[in-house]
């Protein structure tokens, strides 16, 4: 009996930190959410993103065709 007295009370202990260390949290967390908007005038803007260069347009083979042609009748 006095095994499970004690196994109680260290379950209580740790379930008491635990439920201490979360409250602690959601105050350390609500308490930045307050602060962190009143300090963001130091952070800069992000610059905007530069528009990327076009992608080049697919090419459907007619000049790789054309140049192995050519190649062919330069060769024969």
């Amino acid at each position: 009996m006095e095994q499970i007295l004690k196994s109680l009370i260290l379950m209580g202990v740790g379930m008491g930190t635990v439920f201490a260390f979360l409250v602690l949290l959601s105050l350390v967390l609500a308490a930045s959410a307050r602060v962190v908007p009143k300090l963001a005038f130091m952070m800069p803007d992000p610059e905007p993103a530069k528009p990327k260069a076009p992608a080049p347009k697919a090419d459907d083979g007619a000049g790789v065709a054309l140049a192995i042609a050519a190649a062919l009748r330069r060769r024969g």
